[in-house]
């Protein structure tokens, strides 16, 4: 991959929205020594192998980065959210502009969140009914309400591959009547979304709520897998809760999802919960880490992590990582990357992610092909044994986790 200027192609203005095939879903190989598989997800756009990790572009862009700078780095899917996109700048005039693939110039495939978690944790003054949220915009304090029916809309209006269902994402921690009250409140939601849906070419995914009860998760779980959905979320994750606690809430839930499902792991994760996950069942994971990391200067290595706005590096001709094979790691040492940090050169914050996010998908990579090598185990080992000799704790020991929680579910990137 080489780090050059690109020529953009027309965009398709066209006011409707174009036919396109229902996503796909298929197994071709299951780990026999975990509860991971290795599958494929097509959709109208593209066909992404999995387990897969999808970059983060909250309101279209990953932040700094052209389309096809991610498309050289490997991602086939990328996340959108559609609470950002209502408010900015709004779902009607990306219809107009043919759809969020024509808008942004990205040709793959888009899955949008339905803002369920953006409207109870960045909004003003919000509140929840049965009918659905009223809330005050974070950016100019206007009042709106979004239900199931209208989030439906606003996302057929968007035209992503994928889409979410409105769910009521609980804070934790929470005491049990509100977890179970947030799960009833998801399971009508959902209902609704399933009856409000118009396009027949996305595939709409149902969010499994249930904090940490794990009764509740199951519940969750098993109701919403009676409504039919393409696929299922693991939602209310990744909000400060022990690595423990998270792990342990994905055992009691996979394994209620249906097999021949796509199970995605909203807002997850770091590294470790990238590898945790697979090994649990999950298929699908986004998180803003590469690419908000990046930006703060903080950069994933086979070995830990470097934090280049560190004296030490001031002098350093090393690249980022000397295993990595990144452009970035290619060209540019860890002195001049230092150096763009403390002057805040946008130039920096773009290297940064672009390394960050082709570290992600390498680690994706090498999770699938030791997979399909029956060697996933040892694989899991090695990861975990390189980060120790560099004194980095972020590790798993007999099941459970020794790290601080540094990915919480934010989607602002």
């Amino acid at each position: 991959m080489g780090l050059r200027c690109w020529v953009s192609q027309p965009r398709n203005r066209c006011s409707s929205p174009p036919q396109r095939t229902m996503m796909q879903y298929q197994i071709h190989h299951s780990d026999p020594d975990s509860k991971g598989r290795i599958g494929q997800l097509t959709t109208g756009h593209a066909t992404i192998e999995t387990p897969a990790f999808m970059p983060v572009g909250s309101l279209g862009p990953v932040k700094g980065l052209e389309p096809k700078d991610l498309q050289e780095l490997g991602f086939g899917l990328m996340l959108n959210n559609a609470y950002h996109l209502y408010l900015r700048p709004g779902h009607k005039i990306v219809a107009d502009m043919g759809g969020l693939h024509a808008f942004t110039g990205w040709s793959g495939s888009i899955l949008t969140d339905s803002g369920g978690f953006q409207i109870f944790s960045l909004a003003k003054l919000c509140e929840i009914t049965d009918e659905g949220v009223t809330f005050q915009s974070h950016i100019d304090g206007s009042t709106h309400v979004i239900t199931p029916e209208k989030a439906i809309e606003i996302e057929e209006a968007l035209g992503a591959d994928i889409i979410m269902v409105l769910d009521q994402c609980v804070a934790l921690p929470a005491c049990r009547e509100i977890v179970q009250e947030g799960v009833r409140r998801t399971r009508l939601w959902a209902e609704r979304c399933q009856a409000a849906r118009r396009r027949t070419d996305q595939a709409l995914f149902g969010i499994v709520q249930g904090g940490l009860e794990a009764d509740v998760r199951v519940t969750s779980a098993r109701e919403l897998v009676t409504l039919g959905f393409e696929g299922y979320a693991i939602g209310g994750l990744s909000v400060g809760e022990s690595k423990a606690d998270m792990y342990s809430m994905l055992d009691v839930t996979v394994q209620e999802l249906p097999e021949t499902k796509p199970r995605y792991l909203m807002g997850v994760g770091l590294p470790e919960d990238l590898v945790e996950g697979v090994a649990r069942g999950v298929d699908l994971f986004d998180c803003v880490v590469p690419s908000r990391h990046g930006r703060t200067g903080s950069l994933f290595t086979s070995s830990g992590r470097v934090v280049i706005k560190q004296a030490q590096y001031a002098n350093d001709e090393r690249p980022i990582d000397p295993d990595c094979g990144c452009p970035v790691c290619a060209r540019y040492s860890r002195a001049y990357l230092h150096h763009l940090y403390l002057i805040k050169e946008m130039l920096g914050a773009r290297l940064n992610t672009i390394h960050n996010l082709w570290y992600f998908s390498e680690l994706m990579r090498g999770i699938r092909e030791a997979m399909r090598e029956n060697r996933f185990p040892a694989f899991r080992e090695a990861f975990y044994r390189r980060r120790e000799r560099q004194g980095v704790r972020e590790h798993i020991k007999d099941g459970e986790a020794t790290a601080h929680r540094e990915c919480e579910n934010t989607y602002q990137a």
